[in-house]
């Protein structure tokens, strides 16, 4: 990786000012000393191993080759014409020719860069696609409160059905990113967003019209396989627009989304479904998803700069006729082998690097509760309480007011605990910066008030303690996840940068998986073994894996390191 590192330095040095390139290249290098990936933005390049720069150059020189073979002149089996270039494989050779046939940035003001777009076009294209990352989490929940009523229209009495038709939606969130991803590595994000739009759109109205509980089944992971488009590719937009130094408010803004939709869910879908049925949840779902799809197909412009720089090689070349010209975040790589490198890469990592899948598993139990109490919350307080279908849902805000408290704690805390680390110095006097490692201290918090909070609601749950009790409990819960959450998330972010795209998708995948069937347990458990002893089994659990967090801070940086993946 070290020596397609310096390449991608290189190439930036050679296209802007020295001085501006510098701190980059210097980013580079200390962030392959540290064992992690720099953030490159996407409009710098990739970053390549030594097999994917040969695979470039080859595809490079095949496309020469054509183009020579088509001037008058030149024959394919003679050879070039007397005079013309010849491409003996000289590596500065083919740079000088191939450094007039690059097209970049007209310039570091040039308008059609995604980084130089003005305030209201990044606004645009971040509030589209984090009012979609509402929507399609809010899909996840929004009909739980009538489960019983489409568990009566269908004359099931199955308690894992009854979970399984809500939690099924997140398997095609597990689904969806391994093909989206990369899918959107090769058409641009803003195709893949329209793409998922329509599918959701179609497989809600599936659902709103499904004349039995195994179609409805069928079409709720559809719809979370198309609804995961703005969840997979939603970091990777910002990230195109917007300077690291500036992202924060975007990215808290992505994070709202995903973080209310499945409280906020329930709260309407409840009233809903006591007013007007169970199947006008998805026709709810149907008119923001609507309206947010036209929105987008009218506003969205392309990010993705690789894709951007394409557009305007290919628009180059058949304005003045010159075949060689080419993107200069053209890395050669033919369609197919960017799919396939994007559905490996995520699986590679989860099987080979020790903290990829000890976080996966880690926070695939963590979020298995989540969707178990999402999933079991209507039966609970509808027999426990007496709540009524359109007040059931309010039983759900615990937990969206917990996450928040959470979301504000970890914020502030950790961005506390990253300047006072970058502040220290080590024994030369130079400053010690951040580590991966450092996003980590919150997580013994969380997965000690995972457990407190699972006691809590089940025993008060159990005794029929007064409701506002036990949905304090659950509120703890959502702060404990919370935390546990974004330490993970942000940690993958930063230890591998470049393919966090993958790393996070491997931790969805596993999660997701988790979350869609670990929830089939819930209701037969408290059945068998009450709220009490039921949630106390999960807190055990949660409890045993406590040692978890403390291995992860301390053993982190030495599990990364040593088992760094290359060649991705």
């Amino acid at each position: 990786m070290a020596a397609s590192t310096a390449s991608t330095a290189a190439t930036v040095t050679a296209d802007s000012d020295v001085d501006t390139a510098l701190p980059l290249e210097k980013k580079i290098s200390q962030a392959i000393d540290e064992g992690h990936d720099a953030d490159i933005p996407s409009n710098v390049g990739y970053v390549l191993d030594e097999r994917g720069e040969r695979r470039r150059r080859q595809s490079i020189a095949s496309r020469r080759g054509k183009s020579n073979a088509r001037k008058p002149g030149n024959d394919l089996e003679k050879g070039p014409a007397s005079g013309a270039p010849l491409d003996n494989g000289d590596e500065d050779s083919d740079r000088s020719v191939d450094d007039t046939n690059v097209v970049w940035w007209d310039g570091p003001d040039d308008p059609e860069n995604p980084y130089n777009w003005p305030g209201w076009r990044k606004m645009l294209n971040v509030g589209c696609v984090s009012a979609m990352t509402l929507v399609s989490p809010l899909a996840s929940s929004i009909f739980a409160p009538g489960v019983p009523q489409v568990m009566a229209e269908f004359g099931s009495t199955s308690l894992e059905l009854a979970s399984f038709v809500v939690s099924v939606y997140v398997l095609g969130f597990a689904a969806g990113p391994m093909v989206l991803a990369p899918l959107s590595e090769i058409y641009g994000r803003v195709p893949i967003y329209h793409i998922g739009n329509i599918g959701f759109i179609a497989f809600t109205i599936g659902c709103a019209l499904a004349p039995s509980l195994n179609s409805l089944i069928v079409f709720r992971f559809l719809c979370g396989v198309f609804g995961s488009a703005p969840m997979t590719n939603g970091g990777g937009t910002i990230a195109d627009m917007i300077e690291q130094s500036k992202r924060g408010a975007a990215m808290a803004a992505f994070s709202i989304g995903p973080l209310l939709g499945p409280i906020i869910g329930p709260v309407g879908g409840g009233f809903l479904a006591d007013a007007k049925g169970w199947r006008w949840a998805f026709w709810l779902l149907v008119i923001l998803g609507g309206a947010l799809a036209l929105t987008m197909l009218v506003v969205m412009k392309e990010s993705y700069a690789p894709v951007v720089l394409e557009r305007k090689a290919a628009r180059l070349r058949k304005e003045t006729g010159n075949q060689l010209l080419r993107s200069k975040l053209d890395v050669g790589l033919s369609a197919n082998d960017y799919f396939k490198r994007g559905i490996v890469r995520p699986f590679r990592m989860l099987f080979f690097s020790p903290v990829v899948a000890i976080m996966a598993i880690y926070l695939a139990v963590v979020y298995s509760y989540l969707y178990l109490l999402f999933t079991t919350f209507t039966d609970v307080f509808m027999n426990t309480y007496g709540f009524s279908t359109s007040t059931v849902g309010l039983s759900y805000l615990g937990l969206g007011v917990g996450s928040m408290i959470g979301l504000a704690v970890f914020s502030m805390s950790s961005d506390k605990y990253l300047a006072k680390k970058a502040a220290e110095t080590d024994a030369d006097g130079n400053k010690m910066g951040m580590k991966p490692e450092h996003r980590l201290p919150p997580l013994p918090v969380g997965s000690t008030l995972l457990p407190i909070g699972l006691f809590i609601y089940g025993w008060t749950a159990e005794y029929k303690v007064h409701w506002i009790v036990p949905i304090i409990g659950t509120g703890i819960i959502g702060v404990g996840n919370l935390m546990v959450f974004m330490g993970v998330q942000l940690y993958l972010v930063d230890a591998f940068s470049i393919y966090a795209a993958s790393a996070l998708a491997s931790n969805t995948v596993v999660r997701s998986i988790a979350g869609a069937v670990v929830p089939l347990a819930g209701l037969p458990m408290y059945e068998k073994l009450g709220l009490g002893w039921g949630n106390s089994l999960l807190g055990f659990i949660a409890i045993a894996l406590l040692p978890v967090a403390i291995i992860l801070i301390r053993y982190g940086e030495y599990l990364r390191k040593r088992f760094e993946i290359k060649d991705l």
